[in-house]
């Protein structure tokens, strides 16, 4: 066994300690704050266990622990926390080598690639609750915003017509949007969902994807431009969303990142032909 591994192993037992311990200190909910608590104490347990193997003692990172708690705070205790997990990528096959030697590794082990990420699926994660409400905002947006904006691309030819119609109407849609997600939040029977706060988080991320998305024809006077740096502007957003996803609610990142392309960009593909055929044959431009 390296000492190298067995140290690096031991910081982020130590590490893992004190972020749940913050964590633990900060919540309010009576469920996430046992949970807090759980999973430091084992983590506890397995600094002690790295500990007696090193013979050394170590700090946490109070740098590190502070990322990760500004992390909860923006995105959610589940993203931030199994972003945290995966940072211990070698973590299995190093317990593993330590079965023979070490037998109490093989209950360390069995917590480590179990029992934790249970317990961290328990936790009441307000976020992750409403992430419903911001794909069904920023997927709409997506497909609605970037089919129109290369539809009446090429028949207006002109970047500020465009972008001004685009922000006109992704404006009224994201009205739209928010009253309809509020009746179906009422229609919805979990009563951890606020029907307000449901619409809010729709219609914010319907008009944050808009403001995205025209932005470059206001930027650009070219409207070839300002298309290609919209759809740049769509592929970032599509892939971050998914990233967040993707961790969050362990599902995969590649499959889910590929629909939404496939689904915004095939729309934008079918607006844009039709927008050359209304140029190019009825000659409307504006």
């Amino acid at each position: 066994m390296g000492m190298k591994k067995a140290l690096k192993q031991q910081q982020n037992e130590i590490n893992d300690y004190a972020l749940y311990s913050a964590l633990s200190r900060r919540e309010k909910d009576a469920q996430n704050k046992s949970v807090y608590e759980s999973i430091a104490l084992e983590e506890k347990g397995h600094y002690l266990f790295w500990e007696k193997i090193t013979g050394k003692t170590v700090e946490p990172n109070h740098l590190l622990i502070k990322w990760y708690i500004l992390l909860t705070m923006l995105f959610g205790t589940s993203f931030a926390l199994k972003l945290a997990e995966k940072r211990e990528g070698d973590a299995e096959a190093f317990y593993k080598s330590l079965f023979d030697t070490y037998p109490e590794a093989k209950e360390i082990y069995a917590q480590e690639m179990k029992h934790e990420r249970e317990l961290i699926n328990m936790l009441h994660d307000k976020k992750l609750l409403y992430a419903g409400a911001i794909v069904l905002g920023m997927n709409d947006a997506l497909v609605e915003l970037t089919g129109t904006l290369s539809g009446i691309a090429l028949a207006f030819d002109k970047s500020m017509v465009v972008g001004v119609t685009g922000a006109i109407m992704g404006i009224a849609a994201s009205m739209s949007m928010a009253g309809s997600s509020y009746l179906e939040a009422k229609e919805n029977p979990d009563e951890a969902i606020a029907p307000a706060v449901y619409a809010a988080y729709t219609g914010v991320s319907y008009i944050a994807t808009t403001f995205f998305l025209v932005l470059p024809f206001f930027i650009f006077s070219s409207i070839n431009i300002s298309l290609a740096s919209m759809f740049v502007a769509a592929f970032t957003a599509i892939v971050i969303y998914n990233f967040y996803i993707s961790v969050a609610k362990d599902q995969s990142f590649s499959r889910r990142t590929a629909q939404m392309l496939l689904i915004t960009f095939g729309v934008a593909l079918i607006s844009f032909a039709i927008g050359y055929g209304v140029h190019h044959y009825l000659g409307i431009q504006i």
